[in-house]
């Protein structure tokens, strides 16, 4: 059993930058990729990053590509999402999940823990 932990959310104006945090407990954090979502108002929830277990591998959605960064300490049992030259588009409630197995993955549906979410408004 995994639980995650998000926090860093917050209001920033368009251009801003937040970093993002998910605490995970229990002993193999290490051993479980990890992703980032984000579902918005009234959207369907959708896959914004995700990195493997070593951190050697990540992936993106392309509309986040190039301004955001995911990244681990897997020492702290944290995983990151650094989010740069934010746009009113990328406002929503992020999620963090993890999967009990090593490699990247970027359908929801594999993810087997969830956490409860942070908010990220951004002002034009």
């Amino acid at each position: 059993q995994v639980q995650l932990v998000e926090s860093g959310g917050g209001l920033v104006q368009a251009g801003g930058s937040l970093r993002l945090s998910c605490a995970a407990s229990g002993r193999t954090f290490s051993t479980h990729c990890m992703g980032w979502f984000r579902q918005a108002p009234g959207k369907e929830r959708e896959f914004v990053a995700t990195i493997s277990w070593s951190g050697g591998t990540t992936y993106y959605a392309d509309s986040v590509m190039g301004r955001f960064t995911i990244s681990r300490d897997n020492a702290k049992n944290t995983v990151y999402l650094q989010m740069d030259s934010l746009k009113p588009e990328d406002a929503a409630v992020y999620y963090c999940a993890a999967n009990p197995t090593p490699f990247a993955k970027r359908n929801a549906d594999e993810y087997d823990y969830w956490g409860q979410g942070t908010q990220v408004t951004v002002s034009s």
